[in-house]
């Protein structure tokens, strides 16, 4: 019977393997937070609101049902952070972590299947990257904790003030945008530190590194932040994540300028909180106005961003900004009449493209497809809707306040998008379509063209 087992776990492909473990730990953690003693009444929580909440939180989205502050006691709080944690930095990489402190040796299996995990270009130097990873994220999780620890301490005292420092600065950094604030402000958000400089600048720097990526950190720490040397993705990656910096926050700024949640705040802090909503709708799901009193066309800034999300390799969600660039660089070689992608002197290759056409067109269709079952499920409306399914599919956690109100078919539908953006498109693919994947050999179809557009 065991040898049974052992041969069915190794005909496993990684993909399937990634599919299982993130499946297994948010069943963990729901089981879990479903006992009393993670609920502050200490009540039994209904096993939908357990494995909803344990699905935002492994996917690293933010998505809640129940507010986290004031229904979760410690305990419970204490299980999110750690599915956070494991979520942020993917379980293969806590898993390779734990096997290289323990001195275990890390077979080739392994290598391959951490390398499908955080989608590494190679498979060399996957345990220094794990090492590299695990350095990176303490470090800058501790120095975020402690800039923030200098807001809440004075208004929570020491002992909470430092809890609430760590569980924000891992939060934001892991892009996941759970918060603890509902029992503080009573607003349900980080809303009270609007116009806090020290607060929004550490959040927002907090995401956009966790929101960059594994390899261009270790691309930019090699050659010592000489852009020149670094590769194209870290290229592509940085002017892409510039560009979605900027632009859509003068964009937010410039809708909502006479929006009622910015009326009270100074030109500087209206500036200051276009940028936080567009850094924290790139999947990390915090936010510091109320979203419900933005315009519609503010909203749509929102969900594109959301839906487009972080990088390759990151903490964040979303179809990736190395899926857009592909795109734009399609579109352009379209117009120009050119046979090849080319981008800063290179080529890239045409799986890229195959890729990325894969990765857009199944998170436009889940998404509009999500938001008309939640329409037709709880008849929200169809802005709405589309945000939510938009936050879900992304693994950003922002909302309209709707989530709590859902039925138990449009949160399932929730708990699928969420769990299909944090596996990844093409892991989610492949885990199926693996095992039916055959070689057509050296042999080519004819040639023909279709007319287009």
């Amino acid at each position: 019977m065991s040898k049974t087992k052992r041969f069915r776990l190794s005909a496993l492909s990684s993909t399937q393997i990634i599919l299982l473990g993130y499946a297994a730990i948010i069943l963990f953690g729901a089981i879990l937070l479903s006992t009393p003693l993670a609920s502050q009444a200490r009540v039994w929580t209904s096993f939908p609101d357990a494995l909803f909440t344990a699905t935002s939180a492994t996917c690293v989205t933010g998505l809640i049902v129940v507010p986290t502050a004031t229904y979760w006691s410690l305990f419970g709080q204490l299980i999110i952070l750690g599915l956070i944690q494991i979520g942020g930095m993917g379980f293969l990489t806590m898993a390779v972590m734990i096997f290289v402190v323990s001195g275990k040796r890390i077979g080739l299996r392994q290598r391959f299947t951490m390398q499908e995990s955080i989608g590494a270009p190679a498979l060399g130097g996957i345990v220094r990257l794990t090492r590299f990873i695990f350095k990176g994220v303490l470090l800058f999780e501790s120095i975020g904790a402690i800039i923030l620890a200098t807001r809440f301490i004075p208004m929570l005292g020491p002992v909470r003030g430092i809890y609430y420092a760590i569980f924000h600065s891992i939060s934001a950094f892991c892009n996941a945008g759970f918060d603890l604030m509902a029992g503080v402000a009573g607003n349900g958000s980080i809303t009270h530190f609007v116009s806090d400089p020290v607060f929004n600048l550490t959040i927002m720097l907090l995401i956009i590194i966790g929101g960059l990526g594994f390899f261009v950190w270790e691309d930019l720490y090699l050659h010592h932040f000489r852009l020149g040397r670094c590769r194209l993705h870290t290229k592509i990656v940085l002017l892409i994540s510039i560009l979605l910096l900027t632009i859509p926050s003068l964009m937010i700024f410039f809708f909502d300028r006479n929006v009622e949640a910015f009326s009270y705040l100074s030109t500087p802090e209206r500036l200051m909180a276009s940028f936080f909503q567009s850094t924290s709708a790139r999947t990390a799901g915090f936010n510091t106005i109320d979203l419900n009193m933005m315009t519609h066309p503010t909203k749509m800034v929102m969900i594109m961003l959301m839906l487009i999300g972080g990088s390759s390799g990151s903490t964040a969600g979303g179809m990736k900004t190395t899926t857009i660039a592909t795109l734009f660089l399609c579109i352009r070689s379209s117009m120009t009449r050119e046979n090849e992608l080319r981008a800063f002197g290179r080529r890239l290759d045409d799986s890229c493209l195959r890729s990325a056409v894969t990765i857009f067109f199944s998170y436009i269709c889940l998404f509009m497809g999500g938001a008309m079952l939640l329409t037709q499920f709880d008849g929200v409306p169809m802005i709405s809707a589309m945000f939510e399914t938009s936050s879900a599919v992304a693994t950003v956690g922002l909302s309209l306040g709707i989530t709590p109100g859902l039925s138990l078919p449009s949160q399932l539908v929730l708990i699928f998008l969420m769990f299909f953006g944090r596996v990844g498109c093409l892991t989610m693919v492949y885990a199926f379509a693996e095992s039916h994947h055959t070689n057509a050999g050296v042999s080519r179809l004819p040639l023909e063209k279709i007319a287009v557009g």
